[in-house]
């Protein structure tokens, strides 16, 4: 069987890895060129996620670039304690969770992959698929190049040409009504705790931040709004991001301002999707996997780790199952309630982050409550406790 991946993001690279582990040989075609540098924001990879990725064999690799990460640490505008939020029992061998660059661990994960000999071709964007009498498919590139194997999976995110592809009437991804942010501030040097994210429900805007290594402070900001246009993306440069961004918490205690006008501005003007119930994963040999089948929005903080569980149980489909299709129906019945559970889990937290007026002071009392009796490692064990067991064989869809 050959395989070809339309991604090399992490969804892409972890099902490639672990197809070559199910002895599955796979081609990824990464529309983008190969590159050495690490642009964006930064993200937490959960317990669960790094556990798929300990089922490949990269989770020592992983930790070499992350911050371990223990909770979630929410306060009020006016720095007053909402409550904290675990991110999850420790993997056995007593690793938590890694902040990180998310640029970083899609370099690491592809550079992995190559190294163990998984053929990778940069610049072919994937423009267009279909599958012959024999059920082999073949996909089409944008330099009009073509490439057959048995298996076509859409690894290509929240704007997959692969997903429009298998379904043309498939939802779009959904503007949840926040913008992103991110940046650095070097030698910050603030008094926190190395091992928590620091979460503050502005009145305008929502802030959070995190120590890194050598004194620096990694933070991020959304700012609920409308989405922001090419044109504005273009006419606006990093310091009158800055300035707007400043002006968002000026009637909010915390460090967001001093940590916003002395930083380094890497992620701006990032508009944010989700993507929920998409109808169709697969027809014939063609599927997607990751947030080309769903995308939970960042407040999830699930999104690595939905598409590196993903990748491990598509091998395991397709190692487990005695055909193409069997192993398609098997990996969707196996994911689909897990991932369309938690987008919505994640767009009720995103929907939270900004009420403005009363509604502000009616949500932190409710947050206060919610962080003190509902959200507790027990309640959350579905989310961080979940483990892809490799070793396990799926069993064949009804």
């Amino acid at each position: 069987m050959h395989v070809l991946i339309a991604g090399g993001g992490i969804a892409g690279s972890v099902a490639a890895m672990a197809l070559q582990r199910a002895g599955i040989e796979a081609t990824i075609f990464e529309s983008h060129p190969r590159t050495d540098v690490d642009v964006g924001s930064y993200f937490t990879v959960s317990p669960n996620g790094l556990d798929a990725l300990d089922a490949i064999g990269a989770l020592g690799l992983v930790k070499q670039h992350g911050v371990p990460t223990r909770q979630n640490i929410l306060l009020d505008t006016n720095g007053r304690p909402l409550g904290t939020a675990g991110l999850g029992t420790p993997l056995p061998d007593g690793t938590i969770a890694q902040t990180m660059k998310r640029a970083t661990l899609t370099r690491v994960l592809l550079d992995e992959a190559i190294r163990r000999g998984i053929r990778v071709e940069f610049g072919r964007r994937l423009v267009g698929a279909g599958a012959d009498t024999s059920g082999a498919v073949t996909a089409t590139f944008d330099d009009g190049s073509r490439k057959s194997g048995d298996l076509l999976v859409g690894a290509d995110g929240i704007h997959s040409a692969v997903r429009g592809i298998i379904d043309p009437s498939a939802p779009s991804g959904r503007f949840v009504g926040l913008t992103n942010f991110g940046g650095v501030t070097r030698g910050a040097n603030l008094d926190i705790e190395s091992d928590a994210w620091h979460m503050i429900f502005g009145r305008r805007a929502f802030f959070g931040y995190i120590a890194g290594s050598n004194r620096d402070v990694v933070w991020f900001v959304n700012w609920p709004r409308d989405p922001i246009e090419r044109d504005e993306r273009t006419s606006t440069s990093n310091a009158a991001w800055k300035e707007q961004l400043t002006e968002l918490f000026r009637d909010d205690r915390g460090p967001a301002i001093d940590l916003i006008r002395a930083g380094e501005l890497e992620l701006a003007a990032d508009n944010t999707y989700d993507l929920g119930h998409v109808p169709v994963w697969y027809r014939g040999p063609i599927v997607i996997i990751g947030d080309a089948a769903h995308a939970p929005s960042p407040t999830s903080g699930q999104g690595a780790s939905m598409a590196a569980e993903d990748g491990v149980i598509l091998a395991k489909a397709l190692r487990d199952l005695p055909s193409i299709p069997h192993a398609l129906a098997a990996y969707e019945k196996e994911r689909r309630p897990r991932v369309e559970k938690i987008v919505a889990f994640g767009a009720r937290g995103s929907s939270a982050k900004v009420p403005g007026g009363a509604g502000r002071v009616a949500r932190d009392a409710l947050l206060r409550l919610v962080f003190r009796f509902l959200v507790t490692e027990r309640s959350m064990a579905w989310q961080f406790g979940h483990r892809v067991e490799w070793d396990r064989r799926l069993a064949a869809a009804p």
